[in-house]
């Protein structure tokens, strides 16, 4: 019993080093030179992109007619900069615009891109009976009108065009749309020959595997995927290695997360779709295929998906598809992680300033609280008046621990202060500062954001560890304030060091979450300070 602020600084502790250890479980991969994507592109093998074409469920494709000369083209939209090569018609490369690669930087935020062996790319294409993608020769190289392509209106289309030897023509085409990172893709099949056409559509996402960084960035870093009973699973390297995905479900979606962005493809919702995996040469693939459609003779079909990639945006993920949002992993208290999230976007929109919002947000929960907080310290103010008579009893029993707990215990219950009346609030705190530490870890918005002075990025540590020591120096004074029951000298000793220790934790969390927890604690003290003087006040009124 009296050592019951041990262990809340203990499980304050294990639950610190947990987040500790989250926060650094991977390292956001490092950028390249863009300029390596045709360089790439110009060494890839057939036999190596063929390789990452699913199966068909059904095989008999023609030899591909004659081909144009592979090349890349570019394609600029307000917040996109993104690379196709015209074999295959895949994404190979796509820049944020509007997203800085490092804070202050002006060079935009690669998402996609091939460079130094490792890869990151959107791969699409038709397979099937008749599909072109599925030919032993090789993928289909596309006709592109231009080379480079530039949106100036609501919508910018690029299509890419191909003919196989019989005459069935493919239409690739890809609709960008302003302040949009979705794109629609249209596979227009027109069949003039006499014969029926069968293709299955299929669209993946292959990336190579990253090792684990050392501090910052990501909890996570892999596959993820929807389906109508499985609304978000997440789908790892190492699930990977050790089972391929194969999942029948309609509608549905597959992607790859990161650190605040993601990519993901999402089919027509009202098909049915096989949703499958694999892990060849450190590379790993998510994808979808689509049941096969039939084109008849003579007659034309169109084919429909959705690509997206860029920021962690909920409201834009959710517009896409009803479960998508959910690869904004808030972990099992989304339920506070994300009004938290509405509350800190609504204080920012007021006071302009993130870090001044985080202050906002941070008064409002205190206040909140305030009711079992005042309980909390009227509990403490008892003790600490109780302090000479617990010394006394200290002086009486000595040695006998389990006489002197047992005094102590009658003392408290005559003086009617309950011992463990401090505990509930902060365990009430627990989970606010829990769902705080997801939003800023998944929440795009509070990337690179800035406050003041040279606290520049509150998503990331402080670059010269003030705010850690004024959050250790605080919880040094808050122990000073508060009655220390603990008679045991190791554990005297564990509470002395324990502000050294979440100082030294608090080093690495994000600027943001420890200028919430630092501010907490000054309201506590403050709160602290008038509820123990209040109490003191009338303890000598009623003593006069």
């Amino acid at each position: 019993m009296e050592s019951q602020r041990t262990f809340l600084f203990i499980g304050l502790l294990l639950v610190s080093f947990l987040l500790f250890q989250e926060w650094t479980q991977e390292q956001n991969p490092a950028q390249a030179d863009t300029s390596a994507v045709t360089q790439q592109v110009a060494n890839s093998t057939p036999t190596e992109e063929q390789a990452d074409v699913p199966a068909s469920s059904q095989s008999d494709v023609p030899v591909v007619a004659t081909q144009a000369t592979r090349s890349v083209i570019s394609i600029t939209t307000d917040v996109l900069s993104v690379k196709i090569d015209t074999k295959g018609g895949d994404i190979v490369e796509a820049n944020l615009l509007q997203h800085a690669e490092t804070h202050g930087s002006d060079t935009p935020f690669m998402l996609l891109g091939e460079f130094e062996g490792k890869q990151y790319v959107s791969q699409s294409g038709l397979i099937g009976l008749n599909g072109p993608d599925a030919n032993k020769a090789g993928r289909p190289v596309y006709e592109s009108a231009q080379q480079q392509y530039e949106l100036n209106g609501d919508t910018l289309r690029v299509p890419l065009t191909f003919t196989d030897e019989k005459g069935v023509q493919y239409t690739k085409t890809y609709v960008f749309k302003a302040g949009k990172y979705d794109v629609d893709l249209e596979y227009q099949v027109n069949n003039t020959t006499s014969s029926p056409v069968q293709v299955q559509l299929y669209t993946q996402i292959k990336r190579t595997r990253q090792d684990k960084g050392s501090m910052v960035d990501q909890t996570y870093l892999g596959a993820a995927y929807g389906t109508a009973e499985e609304p978000y699973e997440k789908y790892s390297f190492s699930d990977m290695a050790d089972a391929n995905l194969n999942k029948n479900t309609q509608g549905g979606y597959v992607a790859f997360l990161q650190h605040y962005f993601v990519s993901a493809w999402v089919p027509d919702q009202q098909t049915n779709n096989t949703i499958y995996t694999a892990l060849r040469n450190g590379n790993g693939i998510v994808g979808m295929k689509s049941e096969p459609t039939n084109v008849q003779a003579n007659s034309t079909a169109t084919i429909h998906a959705v690509y997206y990639m860029g920021p962690k945006d909920t409201e834009a993920l959710e517009a896409i598809q009803e479960d998508l949002d959910l690869t904004v992993d808030y972990g099992w208290l989304w339920f506070i992680s994300q009004p938290l999230l509405t509350l800190l976007k609504f204080l920012y929109g007021i006071l302009g300033n993130w870090g001044l919002a985080i202050i906002a947000i941070t008064l409002i929960v205190k206040t909140a609280l305030y009711p079992l907080t005042k309980a909390q310290y009227t509990s403490m103010a008892k003790m600490r008046m109780l302090q000479p008579k617990m010394q006394a009893l200290k002086e009486r029993y000595g040695d006998d621990r389990q006489k002197f707990g047992q005094a102590m215990m009658e003392m408290y219950r005559k003086e009617k202060v309950n011992p463990m009346g401090g505990c509930f609030p902060l365990l009430l705190q627990m989970p606010i500062f829990l769902a705080l530490f997801y939003v800023f870890l998944e929440s795009t918005e509070l990337r690179h954001a800035e406050f003041m002075l040279w606290l520049t990025d509150l998503s990331s540590m402080d670059p010269y560890y003030v705010l850690p020591v004024l959050f250790g120096a605080s919880m040094f004074l808050t122990q000073k304030l508060q009655p220390m029951t603990v008679t045991d000298p190791m554990q005297q000793k564990m509470m002395t060091y324990m502000p050294v220790v979440f100082s030294i934790f608090f080093i690495w969390f994000p600027s943001g979450l420890v200028l919430y927890w630092l501010v907490s604690n000054l309201i506590s003290i403050a709160q602290m300070l008038i509820i123990y003087r209040g109490m003191e006040k009338k303890g000598m009124k009623v003593r006069g």
